[in-house]
């Protein structure tokens, strides 16, 4: 989803863009990636690659580990060896979730799952082997050729399904388009360090994104049936808030993301053609 969005953005901008899916690159493999990048020189390099199947994950801790740790180190040490600019992302399930109101980059991450704990370590890999890396935490995505529940939300009820969203675990909702937006920003500035990029706003449970959905694309007061995170019987934990606030963002520069309700009623916009055409 926000592969997709990215190359669709820096096209737009008039990038040269050389797009990996993971039959043709495997992140994991060192020397693949070393070679992929020294053919094609890029400027820069922005991961998009990771494996978000966070029960999964639990499951499978060596591949959790392999995409999400040693994937993020390789790129890292390719895009050092090339002088290229090097963005990875990263995730707000670095952090448990006992916090109110907002992680900042001053918040010590302590990531519940094996999901998060990989994502951890590669922020803390790619550092280590590039010092210039750019690593941008983010969560709650949503955007066209998403699979996950925001993303397919407004989907699920045109086709009148029945919604039921989690209404005690909190985030940040961010659209995949602004988010790529200001991934590119962020490697054309090439300055290091640890961003926190999502949409504005208070953040949002599942259940409240879910309702603001279904206003944003004209569908009225469906019923949003909530329930608690609890019920699910997931393998592995989340945080139960992983609301983000960038502390660096505007000091450089970088104008805040416009508020992840405006940001809603364009993706609403947005499936109305798809589901018109």
């Amino acid at each position: 989803m926000v592969g997709r969005a990215l190359r669709e953005f820096c096209e737009a901008c008039g990038d040269t863009v050389i797009a990996y899916d993971r039959q043709a690159l495997d992140i994991a493999n060192a020397d693949a990636v070393q070679e992929a990048v020294r053919r094609d020189k890029p400027n820069a390099v922005i991961n998009c690659a990771a494996w978000t199947d966070v029960d999964g994950c639990e499951s499978d801790v060596e591949r959790a580990f392999a995409v999400n740790a040693r994937g993020p180190e390789n790129l890292a040490a390719a895009s050092r060896e090339a002088n290229a600019a090097y963005v990875t992302i990263s995730t707000d399930y670095v952090f448990d979730g006992a916090k109110d109101g907002f992680y900042t980059q001053e918040d010590k991450p302590n990531p519940l799952s094996v999901y998060g704990r990989a994502k951890l370590e590669g922020e803390q890999r790619a550092q280590e082997v590039n010092k210039a890396s750019i690593i941008v935490r983010t969560g709650f995505i949503f955007g066209r050729g998403g699979k996950n529940f925001l993303s397919k939300v407004i989907e699920l009820a045109r086709g009148d399904q029945q919604i039921k969203a989690i209404t005690d675990a909190y985030g940040t909702p961010t659209y995949a388009r602004d988010l790529a937006r200001r991934l590119r920003e962020l490697a054309q500035r090439d300055r290091r360090g640890i961003y926190h990029v999502v949409n504005s706003g208070d953040g949002a449970s599942y259940a409240e994104f879910a309702r603001e959905a279904m206003l944003a694309a004209n569908l009225g007061d469906r019923q949003v049936e909530e329930v608690l995170s609890e019920t699910l019987n997931r393998p592995a934990p989340r945080p139960q808030n992983s609301r983000l606030r960038c502390l660096y963002s505007e000091k450089f520069g970088l104008a805040p993301l416009r508020d992840w309700r405006d940001a809603l009623r364009k993706f609403a916009a947005e499936t109305e053609l798809q589901s018109q055409t």
